[in-house]
């Protein structure tokens, strides 16, 4: 069930992306929101096919974590070679401020991100901002699409 559920969600954000003109530069912003182990893989697997599927010179991902979701981008996630993998690829990875904030206090320390995740301070000031991109159009709730 979970596979075809992550076939599905795979095959749905490349069919919904394939409409779009393949001479434009893409800027696609992925949200990890939730603590899951199989949502992290999921988002992670989503910006790997986005980038197969449009080529590393054609689009630009970003994954913003916040909440739960922020475990992801944790120093020692399980996901650590999977994200340096993605760098290299170009994907960058932002941590929510506010999220680290409220971590810090219940942690009573800051949690240790990954070396690959800046803090950002208003989840709008990621990639899209980058160029003459201005907002980040929501598409379900993992997918934005930069306008």
């Amino acid at each position: 069930m979970r596979k075809s559920l992550l076939s599905g969600l795979i095959a749905a954000c490349l069919l919904l992306f394939a409409g779009m003109s393949q001479a434009a530069l893409k800027k696609i912003v992925l949200q990890i929101s939730d603590g899951s182990p199989i949502k992290q893989t999921m988002v992670l697997n989503v910006a790997n096919n986005i980038q197969k599927h449009y080529g590393l010179e054609n689009v630009k991902v970003e994954i913003v974590a916040f909440g739960p979701g922020l475990r992801l981008l944790f120093k020692e996630n399980a996901n650590k070679d999977r994200i340096q993998n993605l760098v290299a690829n170009g994907t960058r990875f932002s941590a929510c401020q506010n999220t680290v904030k409220g971590m810090s206090k219940k942690l009573g320390h800051p949690p240790l991100l990954n070396k690959n995740a800046p803090l950002v301070k208003r989840l709008s000031s990621v990639i899209c901002n980058s160029s003459t991109s201005t907002r980040v159009k929501p598409v379900r709730s993992t997918i934005g699409v930069c306008l």
